[in-house]
């Protein structure tokens, strides 16, 4: 039997190379994290047209919403900070389309850092677009180094993360400047760092859709099995293969 495809999202440099012309972009770390699990990764771009979306995902048995630039604002209802980063509309419109085909079907669904944004956004939420401003106090959250664990998150027992985790407390990295303010009507938070940003949600009324504000695919090709990291992308893709062995 093949192994299940699992639709990846990817950004899009708008100027690459000595042309200067748009190039798709995703770091390798999360093709090393699903391909050894069974799963193969099939990239969703900003390049591809809704349409080309809905095809993709009709051949696929799971989400993976990767992390990269900011969300626009409008999404929300929101004007623009000035500390807004750069915003992509084309990868929010796909990626938005792709999460909704996702929910419609019950693909499972896993969020990384902006991905866990995206599912607030697109399900009624809203963000803080920059927390060193917009939420003063808060611990620094866009650490330099690629795989430090740097702060404390708090998991709610019983929950699919702590399921697939197999612990109340994590030490996680962190690589944002936004993050989750009001919480959309259909998202459970899941989990909590230590000054109070929210690190994690899932869909309550769905098989399995779970987000995560840090980076998880950045310890797993190194990692021991018994890594939480390593943990959660097997859960994920358990629930891939039976998916894909009830649409059978």
């Amino acid at each position: 039997m093949s192994a299940p495809l699992v639709a990846l999202t990817s950004g899009l440099d708008l100027q690459a190379g000595p042309f200067g012309k748009p190039r798709v972009t995703v770091y390798s770390a999360y093709l090393d994290a699903l391909q050894p699990l069974g799963l193969a990764p099939v990239l969703v771009t900003p390049a591809h047209s809704i349409g080309a979306v809905e095809a993709l995902l009709a051949a696929c048995d799971g989400l993976v919403l990767s992390g990269g630039g900011d969300i626009d604002p409008i999404h929300f209802g929101q004007a623009p900070s000035p500390h807004l980063d750069y915003v992509l509309p084309a990868r929010d419109a796909v990626e938005f389309a792709a999460l909704r085909i996702a929910l419609d079907r019950g693909i499972p669904v896993l969020g990384i850092c902006r991905g866990c944004q995206v599912m607030n956004v697109h399900l009624g939420g809203t963000l803080y677009q920059d927390l060193n401003t917009d939420r003063p106090g808060s611990a620094g959250h866009r650490q330099d180094t690629w795989t430090d664990r740097v702060h404390q998150i708090g998991i709610t027992e019983g929950s699919r993360l702590h399921m697939a985790i197999g612990s109340s407390k994590l030490k996680v990295n962190t690589f944002h400047h936004q993050a989750i303010d009001a919480v959309a009507p259909s998202l459970d938070v899941t989990a909590i760092a230590d000054d109070g940003v929210i690190e994690a949600v899932e869909v309550r009324d769905h098989p399995w859709a779970v987000a995560v504000q840090w980076h998880p695919e950045r310890h797993e090709a190194s990692a021991p099995d018994t890594d939480p990291d390593r943990r959660l992308f097997a859960a994920f893709a358990e629930v891939v293969v039976s998916h894909r062995g009830a649409s059978l």
